[in-house]
């Protein structure tokens, strides 16, 4: 604390990102990053880059990547937002499009940065709570009387649970709420959903944000993107323009357009993933543990009979690193990255052995 802070700064209770432990032959299951590289494409790109050019500022508006990105989902360039990760995309958000009068609704488990937003910009927020078996319920988000909100924001597929939302449900809430913001972010939706990205020149009120640190493999390279109606991506960038005017350098403007044009590679990636999640999640319920239908990079587990903290904290004696939460509802789960098979078979093995202890 310093007498120094604004008030602002005093009441901030920033986010606690996933721990990046430097310890050598660590399982690292605890951040959701690809378990296999970017494509070699991107590598390629990246060392073209890095030439003299570094010393003359990067396209303020990334507009090779804006079109890359347009070709890909069939929008126009003018419709697509880009940023120095989705966490910056969502921050521009939050400030931009999702504070009013009337509170930000989102769901009580979800991606834990959204009230960090909120403090941040002293956003009034509603919280939601999702279903017993951890679902967002689409009447919950539709407007009742004098209970309408500001905007809307929800993952999907969700995080940390995994669980997703159909699309057809997702388009309930967007036209339920004509004059809100809905965004919808889809970090994980490459992994096992359908984008709404198709709705949103139906829906001018729709927002859909996703990120290339997840299915494209480049946490490290920070790139993040939204997609809605002009007039959404326009106020978005007088938000950036009034921040940053340079979100992305030079290497990852290249090594994001390459990616995007890696289509083949893109998808057999995400296949190889999906098909690990799949028999990862079989096995641990074969342990006993209740596992969430996931269509993301990660399974959401708790066991009947073992405290998630202890659990965890045991598979880290042994040199595997998952994610515990301490919130409430969820202080039983673990969440745990789809590493690579090796990965995923070490981690059963170790479970079987303490849970047999």
């Amino acid at each position: 604390m310093s007498r120094f802070w604004s008030a602002v700064t005093h009441g901030l209770t920033p986010y606690v990102p996933g721990e990046q432990p430097k310890i050598d032959n660590l399982v690292k299951l605890n951040t959701n990053e690809h378990p296999y590289g970017p494509s070699p494409r991107v590598i390629e790109a990246i060392q073209a880059a890095a030439s003299d050019a570094l010393r003359l500022y990067p396209d303020p508006n990334a507009d090779r990547l804006k079109l890359a990105l347009a070709a890909r989902h069939g929008v126009r360039p003018d419709q697509v937002f880009v940023g120095n990760g989705s966490d910056e995309v969502l921050a521009h958000a939050f400030l931009g499009l999702l504070k009013h009068e009337l509170p930000l609704w989102m769901p009580d488990i979800s991606y834990s940065f959204y009230p960090v937003y909120c403090g941040l910009y002293e956003i009034a927020h509603r919280i939601i709570p999702l279903t017993e078996d951890f679902t967002l319920r689409v009447e919950d988000y539709l407007p009742q009387g004098e209970r309408r909100a500001g905007a809307i924001i929800f993952p999907n597929p969700n995080a940390p649970t995994g669980r997703l939302l159909p699309l057809e449900a997702v388009e309930r809430i967007v036209a339920g709420n004509p004059e809100a913001v809905v965004l919808v972010d889809e970090a994980y939706v490459d992994f096992g959903g359908d984008s709404a990205i198709p709705l949103v020149d139906r829906y001018p009120n729709l927002l859909v944000v996703h990120t290339f640190s997840k299915s494209r493999s480049l946490a490290g390279l920070r790139v993040g993107f939204a997609i809605g109606h002009a007039d959404l991506i326009a106020g978005l960038e007088r938000v950036k323009n009034s921040f940053n005017s340079y979100p992305l350098d030079r290497l990852a403007i290249a090594g994001a357009v390459a990616s995007v044009e890696d289509e083949a590679y893109f998808q057999k990636s995400c296949r190889k993933v999906i098909a690990s999640r799949e028999a990862l999640s079989t096995q641990m319920t074969e342990l006993g543990f209740d596992v969430l239908p996931s269509a993301a990079n990660f399974i959401f587990a708790r066991h009947p009979s073992r405290d998630g903290a202890e659990l965890a904290a045991a598979l880290r004696q042994r040199a595997i690193i998952v994610r515990h939460f301490k919130a409430a509802r969820i202080d039983q789960f673990l969440r745990i990255t789809v590493g690579t098979d090796e990965q995923c078979a070490a981690l059963v093995t170790a479970l079987r052995e303490i849970l047999h202890a």
